[in-house]
């Protein structure tokens, strides 16, 4: 019996399967090499950080507004309050929200008080006139009786002038005696004396008389002037609207017992309107009066002008009124909410890159890109607006650098974006 040939025959592994092999290993160590040719080329950075994790601005040369941005509200450039004037029981004559024309009556205050105190003004003043007019009469009467003094004494002269003329007639002729004579003499001396003296008491007297019916005007006149005064306050009880508008909100109940210059009611005008920003505590200093404020409310912008700033800090917060640079008051509500950029300056011709977190890590180091790397350098900020900052120093016009938060960053002196 003839054997075959299989216990010679050797099992020879394909051509094929060994190439593909040798193919994958070159593959697998060109690979590698492709990595470490890469790794060896890259450039050299402390931490790595994701490009789309940060954000990067462009500096440029411009104009830079420094601004504040603010909130606020429209409300009534008048909105006065009403008082009591005087104590007593308030009648009110509307209610919250009511139109109201400048000079109505809008409350009336009883002060039974006040009216008593006229009504004995009022006696006093018809007292003090009848006393007056008493004055009058027996001023009359004394010029009269002084009047008559004053004609007697003149009669007395002319008696005695004559009955000197005699004497000195019979002198001559010795009829009368020296005695007689001088006699004669003495009573038209003393006649004479006596009516000088009556016009000076007549003159003194009238004088007197004068300056007591003059007091006594006087005094009518100050009483006259009080009652007019209290009759002005009896008048002020009717409290008339200042202006016109409509009630914005009362303080007191009707009937109620109201002390003198307690707050009744508060009226808002209508006609006219501000716009009352909250500004931060840390921008109060540099806000002033006259600078100009761009408002805007939904899709409308309108500018204005600071017009007051609060003296005191409520809530960390300052209240500043801006007035309207146009008297159109079309499309204005009381309380109607907006907001406001205080524009403080321009500066015309700075480099300036947009704001950003990077500000937090104090404004003298930035992270300047260079290709994929961004190293730390020193830089210089000044005035900085709520969009922009001004670079002073460390950077020029087209650098590009890190304006997102710098915290993950550890201070490195440089960052790999990939």
């Amino acid at each position: 019996m003839i054997r075959d040939t299989q216990a010679q025959d050797t099992v020879i592994a394909s051509p094929k399967k060994r190439v593909k092999k040798w193919i994958v290993a070159v593959t697998a160590l060109v690979a590698i090499g492709f990595a470490a040719n890469a790794m060896l080329s890259a450039p050299s950075a402390d931490i790595s950080i994701d490009r789309v994790s940060v954000q990067i601005g462009t500096l440029e040369r411009g104009e830079l507004v420094r601004d504040i941005v603010s909130n606020g509200r429209i409300v009534a450039a008048n909105a006065p309050q009403l008082y009591s004037p005087e104590e007593g029981f308030v009648d009110l004559k509307v209610k919250a929200g009511d139109q109201v024309e400048q000079g109505q009556v809008v409350a009336i205050v009883d002060s039974p008080e006040l009216n008593n105190t006229l009504k004995q003004a009022r006696s006093e003043l018809a007292r003090l006139e009848g006393e007056m007019a008493r004055q009058e009469l027996d001023a009359r009467r004394q010029t009269l009786l002084l009047n008559k003094q004053v004609d007697l004494a003149g009669v007395d002269l002319e008696a005695a002038e004559r009955e000197n003329r005699r004497a000195q007639a019979s002198i001559k002729d010795h009829l009368i005696s020296q005695i007689d004579f001088e006699k004669a003499v003495d009573d038209l001396a003393r006649a004479q004396l006596t009516h000088k003296h009556a016009f000076e008491e007549v003159a003194l007297a009238k004088d007197t008389l004068a300056f007591e019916l003059q007091s006594a005007k006087e005094t009518v006149e100050q009483q006259r002037l009080t009652v007019e005064e209290l009759q002005r306050q009896v008048k002020n009880l009717h409290i008339l609207a200042s202006v016109s508008g409509v009630v914005g909100s009362l303080n007191v109940q009707p009937r109620a017992r109201v002390a003198k210059n307690d707050t009744l009611m508060t009226l808002v005008d209508l006609t006219a309107y501000e716009a009352e920003l909250n500004v931060a505590e840390s921008y109060a200093n540099d806000i002033g009066i006259g600078m100009q404020v761009e408002i805007t409310m939904g899709a409308t912008t309108r500018r204005g002008t600071v017009s007051a700033i609060s003296p005191e800090v409520i809530n960390r917060e300052v209240i500043t009124r801006v007035r309207f640079d146009d008297n159109n008051i079309s499309g204005l509500r009381q309380n109607q909410q907006l907001s406001a950029r205080i524009l403080l300056e321009n500066k015309a011709n700075v480099l300036k890159v947009r704001r950003g977190s990077f500000l937090q890590a104090g404004g003298h180091v930035a992270y300047k890109l260079n290709g994929d790397v961004a190293e730390r350098v020193n830089i210089q900020l000044g005035a900085t607006s709520m969009r922009e900052v001004e670079v002073l120093s460390g950077l020029e016009a087209g650098d590009q650098i890190v304006i997102s938060s710098y915290e993950e960053f550890n201070q490195a002196p440089s960052l790999l974006l990939r």
